[in-house]
């Protein structure tokens, strides 16, 4: 069963024997300033000079990351004055529907992550009223999910190689003048190298010796030892190479990241990545910790 089965006529199709959903998608999200602007986004902001002011974040790399949104169809650039011409960047589907990975981000770093460029607030579910955290559950039978609980693995276009973003995502150097702890400088750590992602996914998938990950992911020992010893460094894996619960609790961002890339891109052989849960397919779902009731976009209120 696909992680997630649905199709739309939005779907961009991706070239037979190319980057599976899963590898554009991590090319595409596995970015510190992309994050960011999808954030402010979903807050709201449409303005390029309104980024510009809330963001410490240069012109060219702004005017990049919008350009690369656009094209990969997160945003839409929409002319909303005629004389002198203006632009601005309106969320389409595709945009609206990385929240759920940005909803996990906030909690994840939240829980896990001591060290900000700002204070992250705390969550409150509207609905409930209460401070909460995320819950993964299974879209189909609303039970909570965990790695172990789910069957199934690679599809027809699934492979390690094809699910790696193309090439490596620059990072803001931490020599800069003015250098502070990034926004979100953990799981950049993790989705923001194509190494790591890899590694990432392969803890999930069950690797645990040194082997395990040289063998799925064909890299060089060297790179794969410096990543190993980076997500120790982290406390993501234990000194044996197994997850943490500081590892484990990253799963809801992987899984909601997947579903978005197979909901919005295809592959001509098939899915990436084909799982089920207790018999049926699965659907990732996020849920209050406190009321149970899902999540939605529009219930959930940011306190600091």
């Amino acid at each position: 069963m696909p992680l997630l089965p649905s199709v739309s006529e939005d779907v961009t199709a991706l070239p037979a024997g190319g980057r599976n959903p899963i590898g554009v998608a991590l090319g595409l999200l596995g970015d510190e300033w992309t994050l960011l602007i999808l954030r402010h986004a979903l807050q709201g902001t449409r303005l390029y000079g309104d980024w510009m002011r809330r963001l410490p974040i240069s012109h060219a790399v702004l005017t990049g990351r919008l350009a690369r949104l656009t094209e990969f169809g997160l945003l839409e650039r929409v002319v909303y004055q005629e004389r002198p011409e203006r632009f601005e960047y309106r969320l389409t589907g595709r945009g609206r529907g990385v929240w759920p990975i940005l909803l996990g981000v906030w909690a994840w770093e939240l829980s896990f992550v001591e060290q900000h460029a700002e204070e992250l607030p705390r969550m409150r579910h509207r609905e409930c009223g209460e401070f909460f955290e995320p819950v993964l559950v299974c879209g189909t039978c609303s039970e909570p999910v965990r790695p172990r609980d789910l069957t199934g693995g690679f599809g027809p276009s699934g492979t390690w190689e094809r699910s790696m973003p193309s090439a490596t995502t620059r990072r803001r150097a931490a020599s800069a003048p003015g250098h502070r702890e990034g926004f979100f400088p953990q799981t950049t750590a993790l989705v923001g190298n194509r190494w790591s992602c890899a590694l990432l996914g392969a803890a999930f998938q069950g690797a645990r010796r040194f082997r395990d990950f040289e063998e799925r992911l064909s890299a060089p020992p060297v790179v794969i030892a410096d990543r190993l010893r980076t997500f120790v460094d982290l406390g993501v894996l234990t000194d044996d190479y197994r997850l943490t619960a500081k590892g484990l609790a990253f799963f809801p961002v992987a899984v909601h990241t997947m579903e978005w890339a197979q909901r919005w891109f295809r592959s001509p052989e098939g899915p990436a990545l084909v799982y089920g849960h207790a018999g049926h397919a699965f659907r990732p779902r996020s849920a209050c910790s406190r009321c149970a009731s899902p999540l939605r976009g529009g219930t959930i209120d940011r306190v600091v």
